[in-house]
């Protein structure tokens, strides 16, 4: 009989200690579903931008700070959703990197001219549309280059990898040879180099290079719709809700247009 009490003694322990960790995990299960509290307890909110699109998102090499559109969105709807407690921390991602980082947990949201496409709407969700860009195209001034018909055999186009910039110029002039650079100042800086007759990505990203350099210009209009979107993980219904209601009342009450038009003046 003592061998059989010890043996019961032994098991209630593990049965004990197996629902204790059951419960461990579905106490982490349940708070690991609202990102937003997550958010609010940790006391700062990571937000992935671009460094290189100026007006947008941009590093300025003498001060060192991170501005732009962008940033500004992003730091008002975080004051909305989480008050003056809550810091914003950027965290740099490039068309390349911002899906997977978003993906892995280093940023809790993606702020960074990003269009909403059916097939990114698959890996991840996103906000109501923040900004509407189109595609367009930057050339020096002077070129014959004057819209993407122009784009024949033997024309080189410079765009960034892991847009869908390059994709859809394919699709409006088939016969133009594309090359992709890692971030936009790496594209720019090859058009001011020579290596291609015209770089193409968003109106609004191109108005800045444009605005940077003066010899260069915006061509041609639009040919393509770029509903630009704020990016979370896939499944984040919270934090979604919560960023759609922080947007539309930044909007109401006029705060929006007033980043807007510090940032943004069209061509």
């Amino acid at each position: 009989m003592g061998k059989l009490k010890k043996w019961f003694t032994v098991g209630l322990v593990f049965v004990l200690a197996a629902a204790l960790m059951a419960g461990c995990g579905k106490s982490k299960t349940t708070s690991s579903s609202d990102p937003v509290q997550q958010i609010k307890k940790r006391g700062k909110v990571v937000v992935g931008v671009k460094y290189d699109t100026y007006l947008f998102g941009y590093k300025d090499p003498k001060t060192g700070k991170v501005e732009g559109f962008d940033v500004d969105i992003a730091k008002a709807i975080s004051k909305k959703i989480f008050g003056d407690k809550v810091k914003v921390q950027l965290k740099e991602v490039t068309s390349k990197t911002r899906i997977p980082m978003l993906q892995n947990g280093d940023v809790d949201m993606v702020v960074a001219t990003m269009t909403i496409t059916p097939d990114r709407k698959k890996v991840v969700d996103f906000s109501d549309v923040y900004f509407d860009a189109g595609q367009s195209l930057l050339v020096k001034k002077g070129s014959k280059i004057k819209s993407v018909k122009d784009l024949t055999k033997g024309t080189k186009v410079l765009t960034v990898k892991g847009a869908t910039s390059g994709d859809n110029v394919k699709k409006a002039a088939p016969d133009t040879q594309v090359l992709e650079y890692e971030n936009y100042q790496e594209a720019f800086t090859a058009l001011k180099s020579g290596k291609g007759d015209a770089l193409t990505t968003d109106n609004s990203i191109l108005y800045g290079m444009a605005a940077q350099d003066p010899n260069y210009q915006v061509v041609g209009g639009t040919f393509t719709n770029e509903p630009y979107g704020i990016a979370m993980k896939k499944g984040n219904t919270k934090l979604v809700k919560a960023v759609n209601k922080a947007l539309k009342e930044l909007k109401d009450s006029g705060e929006y247009d007033k980043i807007k038009n510090k940032w943004i003046k069209e061509q």
